[in-house]
């Protein structure tokens, strides 16, 4: 007997690649511990501020500066927290 299951139209977690997703989970656990979990979504003015720290890890990586100074994690993990974070703003505001 064959099993079934009927998930052709359920999200397909496994195409994320999961080294990058680590990394991404060891910068907000960074963030957690130096601010206090979930603290991102108090920050004043957090979309231009997001906004802005993303292009700062972007123009270090850009730049040839693979790892941020203050973590030791990789500026790109740090850019993509940002992003996350401006796209939970965009969907929490509607």
């Amino acid at each position: 007997m064959i099993g079934q299951k009927h998930d052709q139209a359920k999200p397909r977690f496994s195409l994320l690649p999961s080294a990058p997703l680590w990394q991404v989970v060891e910068v907000l656990e960074f963030g957690a511990g130096k601010y206090g979990a979930d603290n991102w979504r108090k920050v004043p003015n957090a979309r231009e501020r997001y906004f802005n720290a993303c292009h700062r890890h972007l123009n270090a990586w850009w730049a040839g500066e693979m790892v941020d100074g203050e973590s030791g994690l990789p500026h790109l993990a740090h850019a993509v927290c940002c992003l996350i974070f401006l796209m939970w703003f965009d969907g929490s505001e509607k």
